[in-house]
């Protein structure tokens, strides 16, 4: 990231004061325009327990669901601009689990929008039986909850069935794929699937246990699990069923820095991406869900969406997504700018956890000022 970025002192000072609150432990951000950091700063501990670790730039976060399109949604796009991958194809055409009576209408682009009629999630280490190469076996027997395309539905699932497509079409693993096509093609060093234990004291720990998924596979009324974590989880992939999909899958599993994450984002920028064509990145600007519940693109929710932590600051038309464990990302087309968040709001915090989008909406709105003012 070229330039020399500096703390902005009404973003520092905010997310300040919801470290001292109790929200998270930590924050680091970057905002970036035209491939210059312009604002970056490290605030609160990336560690608290087992013992006290402060946050720095190089920390490395569990990205969460931004494994979605920055790492599903690019391999994807690639796909899509070389022909080897067609968005109206039906998923069975490439996974035969999916050809059958209720799934031969799913598309690839209902997965990457969200209109697959697929649940949102489920405990594939439960429904499994540990047994994780039958996880796609189960999600192909799920029963759809509406018509695809008729709804968008926000679903781990459908992205972990494109990570299984992707792995079935390239016969490479997911993280090896992402690390031969993404992480060393940008030369990226502090990005990856499932780190070495060595790492550890540089990553931001997560929840102790898995009390939220525990929680939740109870009110589904799910059975009982004998392999819950109970240990903080630092180092390990926080969602559950990438940490029993062996850390790397379609909707989560990578870590990075601020700084390697908001290189990945500028790839899905016309002006500056190195792995797409400008025609392929207009494409993440366009609403493909139109007069549903939310405005998506490939792998990306618009601005336009009601409610969006986007907040009213960014142009309509400006995609991004958010994480579980407390980050966020979006990208502006128009003033080529990414503005990156990263927390880690599940660590050393009982249930529930904070609700940081109202804040994410205050990150933007400050950013831009702060941007506007110093153009």
């Amino acid at each position: 990231m070229r330039g020399a970025t500096k703390p902005e002192k009404s973003i520092s000072s905010l997310l300040m004061e919801r470290v001292a609150a109790g929200d998270f432990p930590s924050a680091v951000y970057l905002i970036s325009e035209r491939g210059r950091g312009v604002f970056a700063d490290a605030l609160g501990h990336a560690v608290l327990d087992p013992y006290r670790l402060t946050a720095s730039p190089e920390t490395i976060y569990d990205l969460a669901s931004l494994t979605k399109p920055l790492i599903t949604g690019l391999l994807c796009s690639r796909r899509i601009e070389m022909g080897e991958l067609t968005l109206d194809s039906s998923v069975g055409h490439y996974l035969p689990e999916f050809e059958r009576t209720d799934k031969h209408l799913i598309t690839i682009r209902h997965l990457l929008t969200h209109t697959s009629g697929l649940p949102a999630w489920r405990p594939l280490y439960i429904l499994a039986e540990g047994e994780a190469e039958r996880a796609i076996g189960v999600i192909a027997n799920e029963a759809l909850q509406y018509q695809p395309g008729t709804r968008v539905i926000y679903s781990d699932l459908g992205f972990i069935t494109l990570g299984f497509l992707l792995e079935r079409m390239s016969g490479k693993r997911l993280a090896v794929l992402a690390h031969d096509e993404i992480v060393e093609r940008l030369k990226l060093e502090r990005t990856f699937f499932n780190p070495e234990l060595a790492m550890q004291t540089g990553i931001a720990a997560c929840e102790t246990g898995n009390v939220y998924e525990r929680e939740t596979s109870r009110e589904t009324g799910m059975q009982e699990y004998g392999n819950w974590r109970e240990q903080v989880i630092w180092g390990k992939v926080h969602d559950g069923n990438a940490y029993f999909l062996a850390g790397a899958a379609g909707h989560a599993g990578l870590f990075s820095t601020v700084s390697e994450a908001t290189r990945i984002a500028s790839q899905f920028l016309a002006g500056q991406s190195e792995m797409l064509e400008p025609e392929t990145c207009e494409a993440f600007r366009s609403n493909m869900t139109e007069g549903l519940e939310e405005a998506r693109s490939i792998g990306w929710q618009l601005a336009l969406t009601p409610e969006s932590t986007a907040g009213p600051a960014l142009p309509a038309d400006s995609y991004g997504h958010t994480g579980f464990t407390g980050t966020s990302c979006w990208i502006d087309p128009h003033h080529e700018r990414v503005f990156i968040l990263l927390t880690n709001r599940t660590h050393a915090r009982s249930l529930p956890f904070a609700n940081i989008n109202s804040l994410r909406r205050q990150f933007h709105s400050l950013a831009v000022t702060a941007l506007d003012t110093t153009a």
